[in-house]
């Protein structure tokens, strides 16, 4: 089964609150982040059509420019790549400054999910058709993405086999 990668974009435009800001008064990334999950999962469930899609990994986050607090924050999520059971989700967030109205690319980011079932298990997720340059772009490019994946998560396993459970303050 094949679906359309705009089947599944989700666009969340949200104002900067004087609550998101840290100390350089620009918006808290973990705030961001917070939101990026959040359109992801919707962008996930939309395209598998499942009760539950799981964060499998948050593969980059990258801040391009600030955030103030007279900008709206608009983030722009769809699926861009498919495995058998796990699905890639492209992030772009549009900054506008509610002033005069510029808008910039303020960050992009790659997060990955699983579609599950109603006993947990990973599901099969549909491939993506791509329609426009942007999302051929991001297909094209997305096997190089997932192999990356594969290997960075084949390290982090090895490491979590490495590294101790023993609280910092029992040596």
């Amino acid at each position: 089964m094949k679906k359309k990668a705009k089947e599944s974009r989700i666009v969340n435009t949200d104002q900067v609150l004087t609550c998101d800001l840290n100390n350089y008064n620009t918006l808290f990334g973990g705030v961001l982040m917070k939101k990026l999950d959040t359109c992801a999962t919707l962008s996930a469930r939309r395209f598998s059509r499942v009760k539950e899609c799981v964060t499998a990994s948050t593969d980059s986050i990258d801040f391009l420019c600030p955030i103030h607090q007279t900008d709206s924050v608009c983030i722009e999520s769809c699926v861009s790549y498919t495995g058998k059971t796990s699905m890639e989700i492209f992030c772009k967030v549009i900054a506008e400054d509610m002033i005069n109205g510029n808008r910039r690319i303020a960050a992009t980011a790659f997060l990955t999910f699983v579609a599950l079932d109603e006993n947990k298990q990973p599901v099969e997720v549909p491939e993506v058709i791509a329609e426009t340059e942007e999302e051929k772009f991001l297909y094209q490019t997305g096997k190089e993405r997932a192999e990356v994946r594969k290997v960075r998560r084949k390290k982090s396993k090895e490491l979590a086999g490495i590294i101790t459970l023993e609280k910092p303050w029992d040596y």
